[in-house]
């Protein structure tokens, strides 16, 4: 969920703007990014289920 500041998700090559009280699915394995924007300030919680685990992590 996105606390603070404005920026973009994608989740497998979709776009889309996020700000506060947004809550974003991200379907396991999928590709996914977030940035911020222009101001530089973004600050979100995530959540993992199941839990996080390294192996899961894939870096281009």
């Amino acid at each position: 969920m996105v606390l603070e500041g404005a920026g973009e998700m994608e989740v497998d090559e979709e776009r889309r703007r996020v700000g506060p009280n947004d809550a974003i699915l991200i379907p396991p394995r999928a590709w996914h990014e977030i940035r911020a924007d222009e101001s530089g300030q973004l600050r979100f919680h995530c959540c993992c289920a199941p839990q996080y685990a390294d192996e899961d992590t894939f870096l281009e």
